[in-house]
């Protein structure tokens, strides 16, 4: 009985996870209570419940707000996944049921893999699943970057850039999609484009280009730097500068570009799909991996060969092919499909980074 009784007091309930997740997100009791529809004594009291049962300080206070604490911020980020499991209860439950695949779950993605690799994917899971209603938020890849959206909870799958080199991040499903090579970017016509300035954004130095930028004797430091690559090549179109883009970002570029590769070892980076092993037994994120998986890739990128780690993985369905780089400088036409075609190079195997159950 007393072990009973002490569960109980250690337990923690749905409507405390909520407002920690609340009170994490506004940084502040009274602007909490307010989202919740609760008043601010409520939400203290319900802090002080959770902090006594977890036997930490979880929030700072003062005048500035709430601010969290190191092990406030890891529960909360518990707190966050916790309920996105159970947001997706009930869909799991239908879905056992019925077979309908419901739910909004929510996609974390950078800029160019949500403008054009993500619409054929929604496209093809509306066909199939008109119940789910994917939430797509567009997400840096700086920091955390997408991938740690889904660590915090506030992504049920993340589109991210994927480090070949180091191990998944603990309680994480990392799998590689696609691969894509980088080139250089120039006003067409240029003769040349090496000399020019260079326009950058800040996502673009990565660890995965790192290297290869600091053995680029050529390269300048970049004159102007802007945070979103579709202004890097809207400066660079009108003969501002030159720049260093992957495939991704020349799709729908603005007309007056050409395209340069960049030796027989260009720089490449590995896109794929992060997500927790809980939430990959879901319906809706399995069903969106399955269009992943099978939706055509944009012409230009490269599908990753899985490797056996992978075993757990159901066959990969069907791949646009890959194309070969030019050897000189080329006119980027106005269609996207052209553009990340004429970018990309042939090939290259590469060692892949993949952690994930059996089944996912």
């Amino acid at each position: 009985m007393t072990d009973g009784s002490a569960r109980r007091d250690t337990d923690l309930a749905p409507h405390e996870l909520r407002i920690l997740a609340a009170v994490d997100r506004e940084r502040s009791f009274t602007a909490a209570a307010s989202a919740l529809g609760l008043t601010q004594s409520a939400v203290s009291h319900a802090v002080r419940t959770l902090e006594g049962k977890l036997g930490t300080v979880l929030y700072d206070r003062g005048r500035h707000g709430a601010r969290p604490t190191p092990a406030g911020e890891r529960a909360a980020a518990h707190a966050r996944q916790v309920l996105r499991l159970l947001a997706a209860m009930p869909a799991e439950v239908r879905e056992a049921s019925t077979g309908e695949v419901t739910g909004r779950p929510v996609v974390a993605a950078f800029r160019s893999a949500a403008a054009h690799l993500l619409p054929a994917v929604l496209a093809r899971l509306a066909a199939r699943h008109p119940g789910l209603a994917p939430q797509v938020r567009i997400v840096r890849e700086l920091g955390p970057g997408t991938a740690g959206e889904v660590a915090d909870g506030r992504a049920d799958l993340g589109i991210a850039t994927v480090d070949q080199t180091t191990e998944p991040p603990p309680g994480l499903v990392v799998v590689p999609l696609f691969e894509e090579s980088y080139a250089l970017v120039h006003p067409a016509g240029h003769p040349r484009p090496k000399e020019l300035p260079l326009v950058d954004w800040d996502e673009n130095c990565s660890s995965y280009t790192r290297s290869w930028w600091s053995e680029q004797d050529w390269m300048p430091p970049a004159t102007i730097r802007v945070e979103d690559d579709t202004v890097v090549l809207s400066l660079v179109a009108q003969g501002i500068g030159m720049a260093v883009v992957p495939g991704l970002s020349l799709l729908g570029a603005p007309p007056g570009l050409a395209v340069t590769d960049l030796g027989p070892n260009p720089p490449s980076r590995q896109v794929g799909y992060v997500t927790t092993p809980a939430l990959a037994r879901t319906a809706a994120v399995r069903a969106l991996v399955r269009e992943l998986r099978s939706a055509p890739l944009p012409v230009g990128l490269t599908p990753v060969q899985r490797s056996s780690r992978a075993s757990g993985v159901s066959s990969a369905a069907s791949a646009s092919p890959a194309s070969s780089a030019p050897s000189a400088s080329t006119a980027l036409p106005t269609s996207a499909a052209s553009s990340a075609s004429e970018a990309s190079t042939a090939s290259r195997s590469r060692r892949n980074s993949v952690a994930m159950p059996s089944g996912v």
